[in-house]
């Protein structure tokens, strides 16, 4: 069964940065697009970032050159660094996983960026 397992939220000042990283369960992470979505309070949940198994990588327009996605096939996690947050980031920040059909989804880590 397939699992996922995100850390790493936290309360933050904006222009810092945090690091979240989402750990998989099974042995086909290797062979899984990943990607980290967020969700904020009365919107959508939106994507801001994936990676392929061949490391090709999306971006949302207002990540992008502030966050990167990184993946250790070994360790089967992924990682989304991000920095000079704003408080516009403030999300539950979801780790998923598309593999052979499946979509599996993380429970989610909180992020609040506020002074």
């Amino acid at each position: 069964q397939l699992q996922l397992v995100e850390s790493g939220g936290a309360l933050v000042q904006p222009g810092g940065s945090l690091r979240l990283s989402c750990a998989a369960s099974g042995n086909v992470f290797s062979a899984s697009t990943m990607g980290w979505h967020r969700q904020a309070p009365g919107r959508e949940r939106e994507l801001v970032a994936s990676m392929t198994p061949t490391e090709s990588t999306v971006y949302a327009d207002s990540v992008r050159g502030r966050f990167t996605i990184s993946r250790d096939n070994v360790k089967k996690t992924v990682y989304l660094q991000m920095n000079s947050l704003k408080p516009e980031d403030t999300a539950v920040y979801y780790c998923n996983q598309r593999v052979f059909g499946r979509i599996v989804w993380g429970q989610g880590t909180e992020v609040t960026v506020s002074s």
